[in-house]
């Protein structure tokens, strides 16, 4: 597993580990209400333990090869989390996803950290190709790939059920030969 990535910025990208479930939790909540506009899992994560559950996935994840999940810490700090959601080595394949809390936002942390994210990517997995899938209608969110150079594939059609309505992505891509140089 990967220690760190640093991003810039003041920005680390660290491998969550079991003693981040508290702050991890606590910042959940301090966000609860804009996560569940975009992210299927805020009810799903209703008390430390629950975020341990977590922590513990992803994990395990890691260790068999198939995501990576980092917590972001800036200025000593928890703010969000950023990762690959799915690995496909066969394919040589990716997802990145990623999540900021309110107060960390307009700092370019996201901005770096997928770029952070893009350089272990494509240079110490071997990727060839990483995606992103973002709700159609979150321009914050979809500004991310769309600064970074990725180019938007096509659009899912109510590929994710958010509070009982079903939500299009918008699926943006990147290809190693399309991102080397940068």
């Amino acid at each position: 597993m990967v220690d760190m990535v640093k991003a810039g910025r003041g920005l680390e990208l660290r491998p969550l580990n079991l003693r981040d479930a508290k702050a991890l939790f606590s910042l959940v909540e301090a966000n609860r209400e804009r996560l569940r506009r975009w992210l299927p899992w805020p009810d799903t994560n209703r008390s430390v333990l629950d975020t341990r559950a977590f922590i513990l996935r992803v994990r395990a994840h890691a260790r068999a090869g198939i995501g990576q999940s980092f917590g972001l810490w800036w200025k000593g700090a928890l703010v969000g989390t950023a990762g690959f959601v799915w690995i496909d080595a066969a394919n040589h394949s990716a997802a990145i996803g990623y999540w900021l809390a309110q107060e960390a936002e307009g700092h370019g942390l996201m901005s770096a950290a997928v770029k952070a994210l893009l350089r272990h990517g494509f240079r110490t997995l071997k990727l060839n190709r990483i995606e992103i899938r973002v709700g159609v209608r979150n321009r914050r969110s979809r500004a991310i790939p769309e600064r970074l150079g990725f180019r938007h594939e096509g659009t899912l059609r109510q590929a994710e059920c958010l509070a009982e309505r079903h939500v299009d992505h918008a699926v943006y891509g990147l290809l190693a030969s399309e991102w080397r140089g940068r």
